[in-house]
């Protein structure tokens, strides 16, 4: 069985914390069942990776755990977050930071991963 799991959020602005959470629930239920899992942010979802972006959304009315609560779950459970270059070139304005602990990873890497038979992907 594989064991190796990779994402990509790629077409979950910052503006559809309702619809992003959906895969960072299943990077953490890949967690609990041991999967070595990494999430790749590109195209406009990398905004969920610029400091307090993911801070200010939550995915349901009742605000009971923001996005950045679930990034940090996800880091503290050993999944790496990477943002392509080339996105953050385009979605990550002079000035702006990333949250820590963030990686960088290009298309390739994600590519990589695809054609690689010990690892799994999951795009969204």
């Amino acid at each position: 069985m594989t064991e190796k799991l990779a994402f990509l959020i790629c077409s979950m602005p910052a503006e559809s914390p309702g619809r992003v959470v959906t895969p960072l629930v299943h990077a953490l239920a890949a967690r609990a069942l041991e999967a070595e899992v990494e999430i790749h942010f590109a195209g406009p979802a990398v905004r969920w990776l610029v400091a307090g972006v993911a801070e200010q959304q939550y995915s349901t009315p009742a605000r009971e755990k923001s996005i950045g609560d679930f990034l940090r779950e996800l880091q503290r459970e050993g999944v790496m977050l990477y943002v392509c270059g080339m996105a953050r070139a385009q979605w990550v304005a002079a000035g702006e930071s990333l949250v820590p602990g963030c990686r960088h990873a290009g298309a390739t890497a994600f590519v990589a991963r695809a054609l690689d038979p010990e690892w799994r992907t999951l795009t969204y």
